[in-house]
């Protein structure tokens, strides 16, 4: 593969390694130089231009990423459409997420070109949620590395074991002093727990912490065809002896195994009567926030076996200090990439204005944000939520007779990072993403912020869309949700601008001509001005 500078009717044929701006030019990144190009570059005065020129027995990084993904690729594996060279790996069906590590390694290891990152091993996963990449770094690679790439992946590098095990049958154990509530509030949280993998509890028995009293109950579920059978201990497993494990064996189960290397999750057992996975729940099981019991509950909810030699392996990582929110799946659309939601932020205290709420300030003879508001409700998109907190009863009022959502955020006075951050929480499950609109951009009309959803591509890479005038980037902005976690991490009085440039090759321009998407009313000056142009 050729790379170096060229004068633009030699650099025919060859790719553009960096995007270029020059007054009205913008030339992405990845273009393919063509008669067009050159007139364009010829046009605005640029003598060079740096790209590359595939050589003989070279694949492009689209091409390659492409064969490396579905030679990955295993059941219950989507692979997406190359682009940018990079093709991502979906999972087609909840389940767990299974890993050849050897071979990944292998993959990664032929040269320093082509790359491929996953999940974690065993990773519970949702319909749709991304488990894996393959991204090629330069332009494109020699045929016979991407050849060996495929052929080192063998068979079902990654795949989706499907859940199996949907009749769960539940004991809890009784002691003085362990509350009903307590019990009730266990059952609650295990069936949502359950509820990803589809499964859920039969049936649920109360018995004294007692080993005749508990080995009866677990014969009952059994009979009741319970699939797996969960024990929850009013006093915690202290030894193979106790009272839940000899429960097991009183009715000729046997014990697999005692204890994992993960805190919390320490007092786990695995055991089995009647070909049936027995599960004595530590005391964190309780509680919805991931543990050890997590990791080998869903395991065994797809039917994959846990060993003894596995479970000892997960000490590295075993130590889990932070919450971890369980992924929850959610309603595809028929077309992803139509559903948006439009997000008005109208929180702010107006402070450059001097005083007075500029979103109250009035543009022939309407509310700025009701302009704003009523532009995104007639727009394509399938929600508008509007994001309040200074003075939020008056801005409210002034979006009476709306069909909207209001949000108010407790936090405005830190900034537009905690505006953003209300209404991207407030989104609904179904959407695949959202449009962000500011409350005094009056100029900001239905028509664009459709240009911007029509734009918005999931499939092709197009998951940020602004709009652009002379290489400036405006307002509104349309955000797909695989970038809702790090909008999330917005602090203080600043947007989300650097995750746009952090995340160039997801970009998706849309040109725009005047001020419209650049106009906010933030000054007196300003407002007089709109007033009278």
């Amino acid at each position: 593969m050729k790379f170096g500078p060229a004068s633009p009717r030699d650099a025919i044929g060859g790719v553009t390694v960096h995007t270029l701006r020059q007054g009205p030019l913008v030339l992405k990144k990845g273009t393919t130089i063509g008669p067009a190009e050159v007139e364009a570059l010829e046009r605005a005065g640029i003598k060079d231009v740096v790209v590359v020129r595939m050589e003989e027995g070279d694949v492009s990084e689209d091409v390659a990423a492409a064969s490396i993904a579905l030679a990955v690729g295993g059941e219950g594996i989507h692979v997406e459409r190359a682009f940018t060279g990079r093709a991502n790996l979906f999972a087609a069906r909840p389940g767990v997420l299974v890993i050849d590590r050897a071979a990944v390694d292998r993959i990664n290891n032929i040269d320093e070109a082509i790359t491929f990152a996953t999940l974690t091993a065993y990773k519970p996963v949702v319909e749709g949620e991304m488990v894996g990449t393959v991204k090629i770094i330069p332009f494109g690679v020699e045929g016979n590395l991407r050849d060996a790439a495929v052929k080192a992946a063998g068979k079902d590098v990654l795949k989706i074991a499907p859940y199996v095990i949907k009749r769960v049958g539940v004991v809890s154990t009784l002691l003085p002093g362990l509350s009903s509530k307590v019990v009730d509030k266990t059952l609650r949280v295990t069936a949502e727990r359950l509820g990803p993998a589809g499964a859920s509890i039969i049936t649920e028995r109360r018995v004294q912490h007692d080993e005749h009293a508990l080995s009866a109950a677990i014969k009952e579920l059994l009979a009741l065809g319970a699939e797996l059978v969960i024990v929850f201990g009013a006093s915690a497993i202290a030894d193979r002896r106790d009272v839940i494990p000899a429960a097991v064996t009183g009715i000729g189960g046997e014990i697999e195994h005692f204890g994992m290397p993960v805190d919390p999750g320490n007092l786990l057992l695995i055991a089995r009567a009647g070909g049936v996975p027995v599960l004595g729940a530590p005391g964190c099981a309780r509680s919805p926030v991931e543990n050890g019991f997590d990791w080998v509950l869903m395991r065994l909810l797809a039917g994959i076996k846990v060993t003894r030699s596995e479970l000892m392996g997960m000490g590295v990582g075993g130590l889990l200090m932070e919450i971890v929110t369980r992924p929850q799946p959610r309603a595809k659309p028929e077309i992803e990439g139509n559903n948006v939601a439009a997000i008005v932020l109208a929180a702010g205290r107006s402070t450059r204005m001097g005083g007075p709420n500029k979103l109250l300030a009035e543009l022939d003879g309407k509310k700025l944000v009701r302009i704003a508001t009523e532009q995104a409700l007639a727009s394509k998109a399938s929600e508008v939520i509007v994001v309040t907190g200074h003075q939020t009863e008056l801005v409210e009022q002034a979006l009476q007779g709306l069909k909207v959502r209001f949000v108010k955020n407790p936090d405005f006075a830190g900034g537009i990072a905690s505006s953003v951050k209300s209404g991207i929480a407030a989104v609904s499950e179904a959407c695949d993403g959202a449009v962000v609109c500011l409350g005094d951009m009056p100029l900001i009309d239905a028509g664009l912020i459709d240009r911007l959803i029509d734009s918005f591509a999931p499939d092709r890479g197009n998951l940020i869309v602004v709009p652009v005038s002379e290489g400036r980037r405006g307002n509104p902005v349309l955000w797909s949700r695989r970038f809702f976690k790090e909008l999330m991490t917005l602090d203080g009085d600043v947007g989300a601008r650097h995750l746009i440039a952090k995340h160039t090759e997801a970009v998706a321009e849309v040109p725009v001509d005047g001020e419209g998407a650049f106009l906010d009313i933030d000054t007196p000056q300003a407002l007089e001005a709109a007033r009278r142009g």
